[in-house]
């Protein structure tokens, strides 16, 4: 059984410890002893998050809590956007190697040692970053750290194991483009950054898939796993101290070589307006994505755009509200059966970004679902009302305050902020953005990426009713008198 496989199972088991702890009694008397904190007394009570940098320039952050369990994780500044064409898919195969044994721990040594644990461990790449977490119990942090540095830097890569992992992904390559979203949405990075290394996939080509070597991939690790790019981020019944006396003695081998370490150079990837359609007639419906160029994480507009987002809102048959929905753009789907679902989306990078929306819709209904979700961005530009943006705010604060429920979610917060933002930005901080923004910004800043820019546009399905590029272009702008 692979090793990503047996970890989740520990992670039932784990959770079903914690569980097990309490009689229903207990359970009972804590939901009624329990007092209902407000908004600002949550936002306020948030514990502070303690950041230590070593002398290699490894980053140990943390959150203390009372919490049972803790997850502790590293997240490193290397995706997709660092390959090449040569080693495109290289971060992705990295991951299905990490978990598969490591030099001082064999793969059924290592299995084992993660399910005593009754731990869960897990990862992901995307094009600008990669993590790999544990969830255990608090006393077990310790051990997790070790793990997790042993995966980092031992990662065994024999040859067996890559050829195994070959085959693997490969297959999930294969159901990847069954996935006509995740498809439409790397069509989309592919024309909008087209030549530049924001246009590849995170999981590279089948042709490169097919010919990686373990050369390659010791390659990969030895170019990007270098201590300033890392944070090893931690939340929940953990102690600071402990966490980095735990990294001082795991993480000291990371190696810190070059002063670009710390920043490294990216490739430009310039945003380009134009579309990528790929017409299938045998599938049933269509899906079609548009964006124009976001800004980057750091940009204080993307707080605005957020609020943009959250007024468009999104839909889905299977949503109740019916006509009844607070978006006009879910009012106008339902009332004319415009589409299956549509969901808007603000993508972030380094120093560019996707902000668009993605629709499911039947052949037929293509041009008239692309109108209205143009005309919402144009009014979007020229006449949204404050009452909308309180709404949207308020689902903006719901959504942020749901970062808190459970270990995982604030040790990827914590994270991610530190490689995008270089310190984790506190809830406070964040509301007060929220509460800052009113209709006039919303328009102003609309105006600024949406009004009368030239979008990029994927296509894929049935479009044969998907209007001309040009015309779909007269739509970004209103003639006004």
């Amino acid at each position: 059984m692979a090793a990503s496989s047996v970890c989740r199972a520990g992670g039932v088991a784990a959770r079903a410890l914690v569980r097990g702890a309490r009689s229903p009694a207990a359970v009972l008397t804590l939901t009624r002893n329990r007092g209902a904190a407000t908004y600002a007394q949550t936002l306020q009570n948030v514990p502070e998050t303690q950041v230590t940098t070593l002398d290699n320039g490894l980053r140990v952050a943390s959150e203390e809590s009372n919490q049972p369990t803790c997850t502790v994780g590293v997240w490193i500044r290397v995706g997709s956007r660092y390959e090449n064409e040569k080693n495109s898919g290289a971060g992705f195969f990295m991951e299905h190697l990490a978990f598969k044994g490591t030099k001082n721990r064999p793969g059924a040594a290592f299995e084992k040692e993660v399910e005593s644990m009754g731990a869960h461990l897990n990862g992901y790449t995307s094009r600008e970053q990669t993590a790999y977490y544990i969830k255990a119990f608090s006393k077990d942090m310790p051990k997790a750290v070790e793990l997790l540095a042993d995966i980092v830097q031992n990662c065994a890569l024999e040859d067996s194991q890559v050829e195994k992992e070959r085959g693997v992904i490969l297959q999930e390559l294969k159901e990847i483009d069954s996935n006509l979203e995740a498809v439409a949405l790397d069509y989309l990075h592919a024309t909008a950054f087209q030549g530049t290394a924001l246009a590849r996939t995170v999981e590279g080509t089948t042709d490169n898939i097919k010919h990686l070597t373990r050369a390659d991939l010791a390659s990969y690790v030895d170019n990007h796993f270098k201590a300033p790019r890392m944070v090893l981020a931690a939340a929940g019944g953990i102690s600071h101290k402990e966490l980095v006396d735990a990294a001082k003695q795991h993480f000291s081998g990371v190696p810190f070589k070059y002063k670009e370490d710390a920043v490294p150079v990216l490739p430009h990837c310039r945003f380009t307006g134009s579309e990528i359609r790929a017409r299938d007639d045998g599938l049933p419906v269509a899906h079609i994505a548009l964006a124009v160029e976001g800004p980057g994480w750091a940009d204080p507009d993307n707080v605005v755009l957020n609020v943009a987002n959250a007024i468009m809102g999104r839909y889905d048959r299977t949503f109740g509200g019916g006509k009844n929905q607070s978006s006009r753009l879910a009012t106008l789907a339902v009332q004319h059966n415009l589409c299956h679902s549509f969901q808007t989306f603000n993508t972030s990078y380094s120093d560019t970004g996707l902000f668009g929306f993605h629709f499911v819709s039947d052949p037929l209904s293509i041009d008239d679902m692309m109108f209205c979700a143009q005309g919402e961005w144009m009014r979007l530009c020229t006449s949204t009302t404050e009452s909308e943006v309180e709404r949207a705010k308020n689902y903006l604060r719901n959504a942020m305050v749901a970062q808190l429920d459970g270990t995982t979610p604030v040790c990827e917060n914590i994270g991610s902020h530190l490689l995008n933002y270089g310190r984790r930005i506190p809830l406070e901080e964040w509301d007060a953005r929220i509460t800052a923004v009113d209709a006039r910004m919303v328009r102003e800043v609309c105006s600024k990426y949406i009004y009368d820019k030239c979008p990029a546009i994927a296509a894929v399905g049935p479009i044969e009713q998907l209007l001309d590029y040009n015309r779909i272009r007269s739509a970004m702008y209103w003639v006004r008198f």
